[in-house]
């Protein structure tokens, strides 16, 4: 999904699961300012000393970023080990908001690998519009998580902290849609740069590559 524009975003066929694969191998080096940009300015970072810090921007309504969730998770899955990745929800305005806060509500209480697959699900497949407290509140309760206990996150300074810094690190990036990936808090790259997700995580891997190796 695109700020201004909503365009269409290619996702591409399923992305090959072996990091530095024949696939990769093979694949065109990306170019910067093609198929990635370099920021003017560094943006912040969470890896520990030592790791990569690789972060995906999504809205849970985009439904590019739906498609491409699987393929992502997937990917995850053979990270190695000195790639350290993040998930950071966007807000371009402040409808965004209430997503923000569900995503760190659910990672503060331990709740993302049970239930981030299943809030696109509910958005994209049942159609549900989880737009507002309200709404996200009555979802949760219907899965099994206390109403209560969520709230709480969802209201609290830690949260709405989190759901500040994401915004702050998506204009640090300069993210016009999502999905979109940030490299080391110097690289990014989205679908419309690489032309699909597929060859956007390609880049990313390359990147990661050349930074290990010290070439950038």
């Amino acid at each position: 999904m695109q700020r201004r524009h909503f365009s269409h975003i290619a996702l591409g066929a399923a992305l090959a699961t072996n990091w530095t694969g024949l696939a990769l191998a093979q694949a065109k080096k990306p170019v910067a300012g093609t198929d990635y940009q370099v920021l003017e300015a560094p943006a912040n970072v969470e890896a520990p000393q030592g790791k990569m810090d690789v972060v995906e921007f999504f809205w849970y309504s985009c439904p590019h970023c739906n498609a491409f969730e699987p393929t992502l998770s997937d990917w995850i899955k053979k990270l190695p080990k000195d790639v350290a990745f993040r998930r950071v929800p966007i807000a371009f305005d402040a409808s965004f908001v209430p997503q923000q806060r569900l995503f760190y509500s659910l990672e503060a209480m331990g709740l993302v690998e049970k239930l981030h697959a299943k809030v696109f699900a509910a958005i994209h497949v049942e159609k549900l519009r989880l737009a507002s407290g309200e709404a996200i509140a009555e979802w949760v309760g219907k899965n099994g998580v206390d109403q209560a206990k969520f709230l709480a996150q969802y209201n609290s300074f830690g949260v709405v902290t989190k759901a500040q810094r994401a915004s702050q690190l998506q204009n640090a990036y300069k993210v016009e849609g999502v999905p979109a990936l940030g490299v080391a808090g110097r690289f990014y790259t989205d679908g419309s740069l690489a032309k699909s997700m597929e060859r956007a995580l390609q880049v990313v891997e390359s990147l990661c590559e050349d930074i290990r190796a010290k070439r950038v």
